[in-house]
């Protein structure tokens, strides 16, 4: 896999890769344009326990760096096809805006619930950026709502050490919990793809888990449907009600307190 910019080329093979990077890089080239040597990475994707060709991608007899996670369009991408590395990246984006507006959000003289709104559409928006493509495990739902009650109690000036339960905190500022959240934008996400008939591009970027294929040692990585599966099993939602676009809104609706 290789990117330039906002470009990203995909091959199932080593040699597929370099093909078609020369062949963009002609291209371009033929329109006048020129392919970035200084940004231009590649990475190796292990998704599977198959063999791997050995040896260096090049553009124009220069190497091109290796990578094991790069930032595309915001997100965090890493060769093992895992969230780790997004979801750090989000958490920080969050806290990189609180950072900007804690003048605002620790003046007592605002009211709580005003904040409660201004964590509502600038920092929870910016830590769930592209979430509704994670297939989380338990641990980063737990990075994520540690980071999101850490910010809610300095709005309410208290810190663990007040012993305030977290449902009370969030009664306060009017705050659903992250985890609710992030499980209706992945079931969103996930009826929006469902009432497309399935010739339609979107379709192409589900993966699932194929059969008879080989697999490494240890449990098997999580993947998105499966991610899915346990949301709708969650709140006891038929996956069929998604045909229906107002029905399904309502189904996955995560009330503010």
């Amino acid at each position: 896999m290789l990117f330039a910019d906002d470009v990203v080329l995909i091959e199932e093979s080593r040699s597929g890769v370099s093909q078609k990077l020369e062949l963009w890089r002609q291209t371009l080239e033929a329109k006048g344009f020129r392919l970035s040597r200084s940004k231009t990475e590649y990475m190796k994707c292990d998704f599977s326990a198959m063999g791997y060709e050995d040896g260096d991608v090049s553009l124009v007899g220069q190497v091109v760096p290796k990578k094991d996670t790069f930032r595309y369009l915001g997100s965090m991408l890493q060769k093992e096809g895992d969230i780790d590395e997004d979801v750090s990246h989000r958490i920080k984006a969050g806290w990189l805006k609180w950072r900007q507006a804690a003048g605002v959000l620790c003046d007592h003289r605002v009211p709580r619930k005003l904040k409660g709104k201004f964590y509502r559409t600038a920092f929870r928006p910016a830590m769930l950026y592209g979430a509704e493509c994670w297939p989380t495990k338990r641990r980063h739902v737990q990075q994520l709502s540690v980071a999101e009650m850490r910010m809610l109690r300095w709005i309410c000036g208290h810190t663990r050490r007040d012993r305030v339960r977290n449902d009370d905190i969030r009664e306060r500022v009017g705050v659903a919990p992250i985890e609710e959240k992030l499980m209706q934008h992945r079931l969103r996400w996930f009826g929006h793809i469902q009432r497309r008939p399935e010739e339609a591009p979107v379709h192409i970027g589900i993966i699932r888990r194929p059969e008879n294929v080989k697999r490494g040692r240890g449990r098997p990585t999580l993947t998105w449907t499966e991610a899915v599966k346990r949301d709708l099993k969650e709140w006891n939602i038929d996956k069929e009600l998604a045909a229906d676009r107002k029905g399904w809104k309502c189904a996955i609706h995560v009330p503010e307190p």
